[in-house]
């Protein structure tokens, strides 16, 4: 991207001719850095509150350490998903503050933030088969502000897991429910609690699970109120939805 739009939209706001509240809105508009391979949109964070986070599947690790390397000039936090460990090794030749999360499957640039979010955003996963999933889930909520509470393996074929448990639920301002096979927990939870609940479906099971859309059938089909769903194996969307969700009580 060329920055001289940039430096010359802060000298009209130095000289007052362009009133702060202006610039940040045409801040707001700025496209991104090219580097060929990527186009970075460095403003995400000025229009989403967190910068653009770094989809490692299907890059080479030599463009994953590209993308970290140009996005560390803007400064911030950088989170890359779906990450395998020589992905790491790449990025960790580009800056020394790498740290790798081999259960979400995530690489996170920098410190977790503090907790900015009053609320509790509880994640729960119906088998040890989806904790990938829901890790993915719990670090993005963690890595956007958010306090985050884990309860895994309390799934329907062994309910008195889930209900011993009832008090975590309870404390939740938002869940994340995490199922393959049938899908069915997100149902079993959403009619216990009064809050939110986002809904994903893995793609762990046997042959008629057909990969995760059994699962996500159940849950589009629930006849719980309250209930979202994301796409199939999206912890990082649910992570960050369920933040969103969780930030907006902080304005109440």
């Amino acid at each position: 991207m060329n920055k001289e739009p940039i430096r010359d939209l802060l000298e009209d706001v130095r000289n007052g001719r362009v009133p702060v509240e202006d610039a940040m809105n045409r801040l707001r508009s700025f496209p991104y850095d090219d580097i060929g391979y990527a186009k970075i949109d460095t403003h995400r964070a000025l229009r989403k509150g967190f910068p653009e986070v770094i989809f490692c599947q299907g890059k080479t690790v030599e463009q994953i350490a590209g993308i970290v390397l140009k996005m560390k000039e803007h400064g911030g936090s950088i989170l890359g998903m779906r990450a395998w460990p020589e992905a790491f090794d790449a990025v960790r030749t580009v800056t020394d503050r790498a740290r790798y999360f081999p259960e979400a499957r995530a690489i996170l640039v920098g410190e977790k933030p503090p907790v900015t979010s009053r609320g509790t955003v509880v994640v729960v996963s119906a088998g040890t088969a989806d904790i990938p999933v829901a890790e993915e889930a719990a670090l993005t909520a963690e890595v956007l502000g958010s306090r985050v509470e884990k309860l895994f393996d309390v799934g329907v074929a062994g309910l008195h897991r889930l209900l011993d448990r009832r008090d975590v639920l309870f404390k939740a301002s938002v869940l994340v429910v995490v199922a393959g096979m049938e899908g069915a927990l997100p149902s079993v939870v959403g009619g216990l609690v009064d809050r939110p609940l986002i809904a994903v479906p893995t793609s762990v099971g046997y042959g008629a699970s057909l990969g995760g859309l059994s699962a996500l059938m159940t849950m589009l089909t629930s006849c719980v109120p309250g209930i979202g769903v994301v796409n199939i194996d999206n912890g990082f969307g649910a992570g960050y939805l369920a933040a969103l969700i969780n930030r907006l009580g902080d304005t109440e």
